[in-house]
């Protein structure tokens, strides 16, 4: 049977995708910048290597075969750096807004009023969202270091 929803409920539903979406933009910014500084390079650096690899015509297939692979191997050194960091940064910020929800839940347990509790929760999890949008420079500055050396 259809109830209609709490006050407020509608609310703060709206203010958790806000937070969702701030966060999206400034990842997706992010691996725009590598991929458009860092990564796309070092794609064109494997597709010449590769290429050059095709016309060692005194190569065996074997050879060549293992050639194309070392040229591929910076590229997916990249890409597996840049899920991992991103994996450990949707890490933190799960804990992060984990620890929002258990602070919200301590807070009902101890009878605080609902709406108290909701802007608690809200205030805690744009906390999360602001420290670890501002991380994000920082953590893109060391993935292009990282890439930088691994395309020389």
């Amino acid at each position: 049977m259809w109830a209609p929803a709490q006050p407020g409920t509608a609310r703060v539903a709206i203010a958790e995708l806000q937070q969702q979406l701030r966060v999206q933009e400034a990842v997706d910014s992010m691996v725009k910048s590598l991929e458009r500084e860092n990564i796309r390079k070092m794609q064109g650096l494997m597709f010449r290597c590769s290429a050059a690899c095709c016309e060692e015509s005194q190569a065996s297939m074997h050879e060549v075969h293992e050639c194309i692979e070392r040229c591929h191997a910076p590229p997916a050194h990249a890409q597996a750096l840049v899920t991992s960091e991103l994996e450990k940064f949707q890490d933190r910020l799960a804990r992060c807004t984990m620890y929002c929800n258990d602070k919200a839940k301590d807070s009902v347990d101890a009878g605080s009023k609902g709406l108290q509790v909701k802007r608690q929760l809200e205030t805690c999890v744009t906390k999360c969202v602001d420290d670890h949008v501002n991380l994000i420079p920082t953590m893109t500055r060391k993935m292009k270091e990282s890439l930088s050396s691994m395309g020389k």
